[in-house]
């Protein structure tokens, strides 16, 4: 059977994974809220908000503003809404999602319930944790849109539908590996933007090479034991999908989570450097349910604690940081 693939999201990540697709497949149906956006796309072929570069054939897309419609017409759903907007759209269609294949592209968590999306979907909206599947990096959409060399990859427990998307994501400049620790890579990718608002943080503040170096051996090892704490397997977290989208999302530009660390530590209030930024930054969120997993043990997760005291707490970053400094090694 050849399935049909839902995408929902018309952000960066959104607009990249239904590029990857469409050049895949005959037809991606395509959930993008903004109506005007949609029309856009209709008559130009282009998102006039992300990644505005990216040409789509449009015989190959199947763009509407309907999400119950997009739904309701796949049979395999792509989750590229950003957390903060996620619960109120799943709402819509909680129905529709009944049997249906749910791939999350967030790298984040729903702010909600404080969970992992694969967590809020199984205990919330009873999906079998089976049908569900992450897509994760080490990948930045812009460099996709660019058509550079990026590397993706494919959790899920269930190995035949994992082999399935990824087959279907893989192209001359796609490379995806599978694996199958869904609770991992889904952590790591939540994680990763905690520790890359840090990086952004010491940057904006005047920290250099030297000391990145550090924060980022340190932010891998501090992985590996909130993921331990989690879900304890055989994992090597020096795989890409571990210390490589971590090592992505801390030094490049692309980064919105580094950005927004940049600008706190160069004096901006959270409130204004949210506001100057036109894409969300999940690592404000993953900071609090991070914090609240491992609050209890501060000395094993420094950096964690970092963040939630500038993020949530409003202290100086510039002491903060320093005092992490103390602590590294």
């Amino acid at each position: 059977m050849n399935k049909k693939y839902g995408v929902l999201g018309g952000g960066s990540w959104g607009t990249a994974i239904t590029k990857i697709l469409s050049e895949n497949n005959k037809l991606v149906n395509w959930y993008v809220r903004n109506d005007e956006n949609v029309k856009y796309l209709k008559e130009f072929g282009k998102n006039p908000t992300y990644l505005r570069s990216v040409i789509f054939n449009k015989k190959k897309i199947n763009v509407s503003s309907s999400i119950k419609e997009i739904t309701e017409t796949s049979d395999i759903i792509i989750l590229a809404i950003p957390s903060p907007f996620l619960e109120n759209e799943l709402m819509k269609i909680k129905l529709q999602l009944k049997n249906k294949i749910i791939f999350s592209a967030l790298k984040g968590v729903v702010p909600k319930t404080h969970l992992i999306v694969s967590e809020h979907l199984n205990k919330y909206y009873k999906i079998s944790l089976d049908k569900i599947g992450i897509i994760t990096g080490p990948c930045h959409a812009e460099e996709v849109a660019l058509d550079k060399l990026s590397y993706l990859t494919v959790a899920c427990k269930n190995k035949s539908i994992g082999e399935e998307m990824k087959t279907a994501l893989e192209s001359n400049y796609i490379k995806v590996k599978f694996s199958k620790d869904t609770m991992g890579v889904e952590y790591a990718a939540m994680l990763k933007n905690v520790y890359a608002i840090i990086a952004g943080v010491a940057h904006g503040l005047g920290y250099g090479d030297n000391f990145q170096s550090v924060l980022i051996s340190n932010s891998v090892r501090e992985m590996k034991r909130f993921i331990n704490t989690i879900y304890k397997i055989n994992r090597d977290i020096n795989d890409s999908e571990y210390l490589g989208d971590l090592l992505v999302t801390a030094y490049s530009t692309f980064s919105r989570n580094r950005n927004l660390g940049n600008m706190l530590g160069k004096g901006y209030s959270l409130k204004a450097a949210n506001s100057e930024m036109s894409m969300i930054s999940e690592g404000y969120y993953a900071t609090k349910n991070a914090y609240e997993i491992v609050k209890e043990n501060g000395n094993e997760f420094p950096i964690v604690h970092a963040a939630y005291e500038i993020l949530y707490k409003n202290l100086n970053s510039k002491k903060i940081i320093k005092i992490l400094s103390e602590k590294l090694d």
